[in-house]
């Protein structure tokens, strides 16, 4: 498939690149700075310098890639929770996840694509008992559940959208590099092996992906998609 893969230069989409063109994937790979376009393509794709607030250049771009899906792993985590600038980093990361999939899902009905993969959290369900589930409510009323609502309820409007809620990640490139150290959790080489899952399997809705938690359930992705909460890649 020919893919266009929003954020090939974050945690998940540097781990993900190889996967998807190892699988057979001609993979579009974005990134907002022209100096991180030779690491894209060291990664196997063509990359795409484009800036996904300017909603013209981005429809031009997913318009010539002719994607048959396109992968949104767009996020602006700048600041470490516990550093002083953690909030500012929070509210430019939910206006990605707002302006930047609203443009995303424009430039996907202009350029006549169906399908759209998109990265959401899986740690912000509102309490209950037992492990949250899929169709289980969010919090609400706060800068990140909300933008997340908002990104969500974009990409499942569209005829073939998948939303993939992760819990924390850790591994290469986030900022708890070698464990976990929030629940739920999940490692980046294992999301991106979800996210190719999802690519091949999955159904338009939402999938939680996570390490086994008592208080969140990937039993939907493990039945449907075969979700390795182990999965790594090899070196």
């Amino acid at each position: 498939m020919r893919l266009f893969l929003a954020g090939a230069g974050g945690a998940i989409g540097r781990r993900l690149t190889p996967l998807l063109c190892a699988a057979g994937h001609q993979v579009a790979g974005t990134t907002r700075s022209a100096d991180k376009a030779d690491a894209i393509a060291e990664l196997g794709a063509e990359p795409v310098v484009v800036d996904v607030f300017d909603g013209a250049a981005l429809t031009q771009a997913v318009t010539a890639a002719r994607p048959d899906v396109i992968i949104h792993q767009l996020t602006d985590l700048a600041f470490a929770p516990g550093t002083p600038r953690y909030e500012e980093g929070l509210a430019r990361n939910a206006r990605l996840r707002i302006e930047g999939t609203r443009n995303l899902v424009a430039a996907a009905k202009a350029a006549g694509v169906r399908s759209m993969i998109a990265q959401s959290i899986a740690f912000i369900y509102a309490p209950g008992e037992g492990a949250r589930v899929e169709n289980d409510p969010l919090v609400r009323g706060t800068v990140t559940s909300d933008a997340v609502s908002i990104m969500e309820h974009a990409v499942l409007a569209l005829p073939e959208g998948i939303v993939l809620r992760f819990g924390f990640f850790y591994g290469p490139g986030t900022w708890s590099a070698e464990t976990a150290i929030r629940m739920p959790a999940v490692h980046v080489d294992a999301a991106a092996q979800a996210t190719l899952l999802a690519l091949t399997k999955g159904k338009p809705g939402i999938y939680n992906f996570a390490e086994d938690d008592p208080g969140l359930s990937s039993d939907k992705a493990k039945r449907e998609l075969g979700f390795d909460p182990g999965f790594r890649i090899k070196a």
